[in-house]
């Protein structure tokens, strides 16, 4: 019924509609003109058949929206979207009623003094604007001006707020020329508005709008600086809103914004004083991580439909955006596969205290390979002030001459970051310099023969030595202080005296310039190396130095009794294998580096899981940590999955379920990421936790049960067949919904085993479902039954689908419930819809049993079954057909329910009659 139904009474008081609609609508009492303005669209329509009468209408709009009531015009306000979105429906009878009568008056209402009424014109514009119905003119003529007179520095309080908050809502409706060229310098006077923090808040809660509505360049021209000016806002409550939309300022930037400028930013917010700011940063953490995600590093891309898909390997991939154009290290994707356990190349600009030192060692290729290791693992761990694209530019030179031999001859030396003290010893120093074995061979024989009578020698450790080696290890957990390692400089240059005196004198200038060597090295890890970093090098260095030490003396002893190139060969290959075995700490520090995204943000990242986090800043961290873990991978790449490693099984232990559903809910999304190889390694053990976790994790497997299991090798995914069996189990009995979804799933999953797999552990799987306590499951079970049978039909497995239809009949059909009894009917209902079996097989071994069933005692057996026989079964062609032996039998059980006692059998039974004959009827009367 309409509101304004009263209007239509003949007889109430000898007035025409439209003079009763202007008397109540000026009537003396709040609640008629109420009234009124509430069904005011009802009005239009009446009205909108003539034109004079329409126009009448809007006169009178027009005059209550001049009511002193506030009530009213908040109801006349609330009517005028509904109203436009008419007369654009009915334009061409009144063109220009809304921008004559109507805008004004929304207009007019942004500035009234009542603060209901302002709040509905905001939001009548709003969805005015949204739904594309003013004008572009009168946005920028009339809109806008508005708009910046209310936001003007010397408005009221209470109207610069409200401007404020509907500019950044409209932005993003509004063409980006009208935003830059109006809206965008008011806004930049509005992030600094120094009189009203409310303002500053509104603008950085809107600030990713802004930046997406006025695009790349003018946000990096002339936002970035007010967003920097926001994040170091005294209100913490400013520098947490600049936290949560940091994502999206950070979409809108270029790759060397975001890396040199944005990334020290959001570090000076995620250490930040307050708590709070603390939390919201770490939250926008992960998403602020994906927007590096390059495509072509990662082998992957989204499509349209959102879905993750493996990207055709190409021929030059750029992993680095911040590299240099002329200077990059080529990989293509295949390759990334290859080496995703292992660093990827990379190419350093040393520090120019260290650029003399690395060309007097460039021309030794075992001391150039420590020194390239070093630096690349300097480089990721630098500190957040400095700048990451500049660390990322390298010699060419060097790196190109080092690339061939660091993963393939000498994995050891670039296993991980030595530290300062651990430079020297006396395989490094008495040992010929380490060439390429594949390709200097005879580079390598040639300084075999120069060396050999000064490396015949015997080296023995004299006692002075010992005293010296103590003291300095003494010394290592003051590393920190500059005094120390003054000390441990004079006693290093001691140590080499006390050992200088015991070789010839054929080794004095490779002394001198291993010395030199060390020395800069120290100063490479003072300037370059942030704190963290050196303080957890040093602690692993103390925890085995006795391993240490037996490995230099080892080395030395094996390479001085060596005289050949074949035996150096050999030594090398034990060193290097003892070097990986006893530094596992080396290993674990450089399998966080990486040079995709800035260092200092995945060190952040990979903390969220310490449980000082939960602490200090939100105990759902890890939550945020674990839900954001696919995007960061997605981003890192494959290549890089070792730097997630250890943080993704910890959140997959975490004690909180939360965590572990958000991982359970993710793992197939993550296993498209990392591609089948890490998969079968790292996922699968995780996989198998959460199948015997709690219901709540449970479920986020199982409804991507199909889309894991078929990312695994064939042999791989067979080991599940009997794990399947356990989902049928749950905790609280009542989780029907858990059943449902396994069902769901089981249809899918039907094409990734064989038909005798199906047979053997998926069939007994779906049995048990069909005989489930609630009826949704029962019912989605049979459409997984009707799939088993057309899985067996379709890879010509006959006599296991007779095997199976057999089972089905006496479990189903011979079933002393009647819910079993149905259940066959819809089976066979299914069967002949789906055509999942041949018609002469189907009318062999199931049309009998099915017709058995219009003897059941039982009225809904019958009811169903005239639905299979009315519905489905005489509408296929095979019944239709002049002859059919079965047709007969058929019509016979149909004409026997067309008379059954009971009245919904009946019914069923002749209603596709009564269909056909209700058509024949509307055909002839249309002839």
């Amino acid at each position: 019924m309409r509101i304004t139904a009263f209007l239509d009474i003949p007889g109430q008081d000898n007035l025409t509609p439209l003079a009763r609609l202007e008397k109540y609508a000026f009537s003396d009492n709040v609640f008629n003109r109420q009234i009124i303005a509430r069904g005011l669209l009802d009005v239009f329509r009446d009205f909108s058949n003539n034109e004079e009468d329409f126009l009448t209408v809007m006169e009178i709009v027009v005059r209550l929206s001049e009511d002193a009531e506030p009530t009213v015009r908040t109801e006349l306000m609330e009517q005028i979207p509904p109203i436009a979105i008419f007369l654009q429906e009915s334009r061409p009878k009144f063109p220009t009623a809304f921008f004559e009568y109507l805008m004004p008056i929304v207009l007019r209402y942004l500035t009234d003094v009542n603060n209901q009424v302002r709040k509905a014109g905001q939001e009548a514009l709003l969805i005015l604007l949204e739904q594309d119905l003013v004008a572009q003119s009168d946005i920028e003529n009339k809109v806008c001006p508005i708009l910046l007179d209310l936001s003007a520095p010397d408005s009221d309080d209470e109207y610069k707020v409200e401007a404020v908050n509907i500019i950044c809502k409209m932005a993003s409706m509004l063409s980006r020329t009208t935003v830059e060229h109006m809206l965008l310098p008011r806004f930049c006077e509005l992030c600094s508005d120094g009189k009203l923090f409310q303002v500053r808040k509104i603008c950085a809660a809107n600030f990713g709008d802004i930046c997406n509505a006025v695009g790349q360049e003018a946000t990096e021209r002339l936002l970035i600086p007010k967003f920097f000016e926001l994040c170091s806002d005294s209100v913490w409550g400013m520098r947490k809103a600049c936290a949560e939309c940091f994502m999206a300022v950070s979409y809108t930037t270029s790759p060397e914004v975001r890396r040199s400028k944005l990334s020290p930013l959001f570090i000076s917010l995620i250490s930040d004083t307050c708590r709070w700011v603390r939390q919201a940063a770490f939250q926008s953490l992960g998403p602020f991580i994906s927007t590096f995600a390059n495509p072509s590093s990662a082998g992957l891309y989204i499509r349209e439909d959102g879905t993750l898909s493996i990207r055709p390997p190409a021929q030059d991939v750029n992993s680095n955006p911040c590299q240099p154009s002329n200077n990059i290290t080529v990989m293509s994707s295949s390759a990334n596969a290859a080496l995703s356990g292992s660093e990827q190349p990379m190419e350093i600009k040393p520090e120019s205290s260290t650029e003399e030192t690395s060309a007097e060692v460039h021309t030794k290729l075992s001391e150039d390979l420590n020194k390239n290791s070093w630096e690349e693992s300097s480089d990721c761990c630098a500190s957040p002030g400095e700048d990451m694209s500049g660390l990322c530019q390298g010699d060419k030179t060097a790196a190109g001459a080092t690339e061939g031999t660091k993963e393939s001859s000498f994995p050891g030396l670039s296993s991980g970051l030595p530290p300062a003290e651990d430079v020297f010893n006396t395989f490094l120093y008495w040992r010929p310099p380490l060439p390429d074995i594949s390709q200097d061979l005879e580079l390598l024989q040639f300084k075999a023969e120069k060396h050999n009578d000064a490396c015949s020698v015997p080296c023995n450790n004299c006692v002075a030595s010992n005293e010296i080696k103590k003291v300095l290890e003494s010394l290592q957990e003051h590393i920190d202080d500059p005094d120390v390692q003054a000390q441990v400089q004079v006693l290093s240059a001691a140590l080499r005296a006390a050992q200088f005196d015991s070789v010839g004198d054929c080794d004095t200038k490779k002394v001198e310039e291993s010395g030199d060597n060390l020395q800069n090295k120290m100063i490479l890890d003072e300037t370059v190396v942030s704190d963290a970093a050196c303080k957890q090098v040093q602690g692993d260095t103390l925890s085995s130095p006795a391993s240490q030490k037996d490995i230099s003396d080892q080395s030395s002893t094996s390479v001085l009794k060596s005289t050949d190139s074949e035996e150096q060969h050999r030594g090398t290959s034990v060193f290097l294998k003892k070097e990986q075995e006893n530094n596992p700490p080396f290993e674990d520090d450089k399998s966080k580096l990486q040079d995709i995204i800035p260092q200092p943000l995945l060190d952040q990242y990979l903390s969220m899981t310490d449980p000082a986090r939960a602490q200090t800043v939100d105990t759902e961290i890890a939550k945020h940590c674990a839900y954001s873990l696919p995007g960061v991978a997605l981003t890192l790449g494959r290549q890089n999955w070792h730097c997630l490693k250890d943080t993704y099984e910890t959140l997959a232990s975490d004690v909180q379920w939360k965590v572990r559903r958000t991982l359970a809910f993710s793992i197939h999304e993550l296993a498209v990421i990392l591609g089948d190889q890490l998969t079968a390694a790292d996922l699968v053990p995780i996989f198998n936790g959460f199948l015997k976790d709690l219901d709540e994790v449970r479920i986020g497997v199982l409804k991507h049960l199909y889309d894991f299991l078929k990312l695994l090798h064939a042999d791989k995914r067979r080991e599940y067949l009997y794990q399947l069996q356990e989902f049928v189990v749950t905790d609280n009995s009542r989780n029907w919904r858990f059943r449902y979804e396994l069902a769901e799933q089981l249809i899918l999953i039907l094409e990734l085993y064989n038909p005798n797999d199906v047979y053997d552990y998926l069939r007994h799987i779906a049995l048990t479902l069909c005989s489930d306590k609630v009826s949704e499951v029962r019912w989605i079970s049979f459409k997984l039954v009707v799939a088993i049978l057309q899985k067996f039909y379709a890879n010509s497995a006959s006599a296991l689908g007779l095997n199976f239809i057999n089972e089905l009949v006496v479990r189903f059909r011979h079933c002393s419930k009647w819910v079993g009894r149905q259940a066959f009917a819809f089976i066979c209902q299914a069967v002949v819809e789906e055509e999942c079996m041949p018609v002469d097989q189907f009318v062999e071994h199931l049309l009998p049993s099915l017709l058995s069933l219009a003897s059941d005692p039982v009225p809904n057996v019958r009811v169903l079954l005239a639905k299979a026989l009315r519905q489905t079964l005489l509408e296929k062609a095979y019944f239709k057909s002049v002859g059919n032996p079965h047709l007969e039998a058929a019509e016979e059980t149909i004409l026997a329910l067309q008379s059954d006692r009971d009245q919904d059998v009946s019914f069923f039974a002749t209603i596709k009659l009564k269909q056909d004959n209700m058509d024949n009827v509307t055909i002839e009367k249309q002839n």
